[in-house]
C-alpha cells in the first residue's frame, strides 16, 4: 500500500532495498536497470552524479503512486551520495562520450536509442496503454529523443541540461536532431504524445529559450512548469535550484517543488492510468 511520507526539510531519499537489477543491451550499449513496482511503465533516468539516494526518493514516490519503475544506470555508482567529487568523477567523461555527445546540436546521441529499446521492453511487460520516461538535468533532453518511439506516451523534461548551453543556439537547442524532434511533433499532433518541462526561472543551465523551441515544435502538447527561484521568491530556494524533482522537493504540500512533482504523477497519469 502507499504511504503517507512524514514533512520533511530535506530532500526525500530512497535505497536500493528492493530493486531488482539486471542489464539491458540495445543499440551497442549495456546498462543495469532497476525495476520495481507495478502499473503501467515508467522509465525514470538519473541526473548527475547518477543514481542517488534522492533520485531513489523519487523513484520510490513513483511506485508508490501506482507505477512500475524502471531506472537506468548509465554513469554513477549506484546509492551513492551525491557530492563534488561524484560530479567530477562523472562529469569529464559524459562530457566527450560519444554515447550523449553532451555538446552536440541537431544529432541522434546513441543513448537515445537504447533509452527508446528500453521503453519498447517495459511498454510490452507492463499494463496500460504506453509507457513515461523521466529525464533530468545531463538526461532531461533523452526523455523528449525517446518520444519518437511510439510506445512512449508521455516526456517529462526536467532541467534538461544538453547540449551544454554554451552560446546562443546550443542554448535553444531541444536536445535531439531536427529530424527527431520533427517525429515527435507529428505525434504530437495527432495526439499520440504529450510532454511537460519544469525548470527554475533563474536557472542559466537550462535557458528559457530551450522551452521556446520545444514549444514551437509541439505546440499545445508541451506543458511548461517554472518555478520561481528569483530573489525572495516565496518558495524560499536559492538562485542556484536545479534538481526540481529531487534536491529542491520537501514533504510539505504547497512546497512549489513538491507541488511539481505531484503534477508530473498527474500528467503521467492522465496519460498512462492507474488510480488517483
Amino acid at each position: 500500500m502507499p504511504h503517507t511520507p512524514a514533512m520533511t526539510d530535506t530532500a526525500p531519499v530512497g535505497t536500493l532495498d528492493g530493486w531488482a537489477v539486471a542489464p539491458f543491451s540495445s543499440a551497442g550499449l549495456t546498462h543495469d536497470v532497476y525495476e520495481r513496482g507495478s502499473g503501467p511503465g515508467v522509465v525514470l533516468v538519473p541526473e548527475v552524479p547518477g543514481l542517488t539516494p534522492q533520485v531513489l526518493g523519487l523513484a520510490d514516490h513513483l511506485v508508490d503512486a501506482g507505477f512500475t519503475v524502471a531506472v537506468p544506470s548509465p554513469f554513477g555508482t549506484p546509492g551513492r551520495e551525491p557530492s563534488v567529487g561524484a560530479v567530477l568523477q562523472v562529469l569529464p567523461r559524459l562530457c566527450v562520450s560519444r554515447e550523449f555527445r553532451a555538446f552536440a546540436t541537431d544529432v541522434r546521441r546513441p543513448f537515445s536509442d537504447w533509452l527508446r529499446a528500453l521503453a519498447v521492453d517495459l511498454d510490452g511487460r507492463t499494463p496500460g496503454p504506453g509507457v513515461g520516461v523521466i529525464g533530468m538535468c545531463f538526461t532531461g533532453g533523452f526523455a523528449l529523443a525517446a518520444a519518437v518511439e511510439g510506445a512512449v506516451l508521455a516526456a517529462v523534461l526536467s532541467q534538461p541540461g544538453v547540449p551544454f548551453a554554451v552560446g546562443r543556439a546550443r542554448a535553444a537547442n531541444p536536445g535531439l536532431s531536427e529530424a527527431d524532434l520533427g517525429v515527435v511533433a507529428a505525434r504530437a499532433e495527432r495526439g499520440e504524445v504529450c510532454a511537460l518541462g519544469l525548470r527554475f526561472s533563474e536557472d542559466a543551465a537550462v535557458p528559457r529559450a530551450r522551452f521556446e523551441s520545444v514549444r514551437r515544435a509541439l505546440g499545445g502538447a508541451f506543458e511548461v512548469l517554472e518555478l520561481d527561484s528569483s530573489p525572495g521568491n516565496p518558495g524560499g530556494f536559492s538562485r542556484s535550484a536545479h534538481s526540481v524533482l529531487t534536491n529542491e522537493v520537501r514533504e510539505r504540500p504547497g512546497q512549489p517543488a513538491f507541488e511539481a512533482r505531484e503534477r508530473v504523477v498527474a500528467f503521467l497519469r492522465e496519460r498512462l492510468g492507474t488510480a488517483a
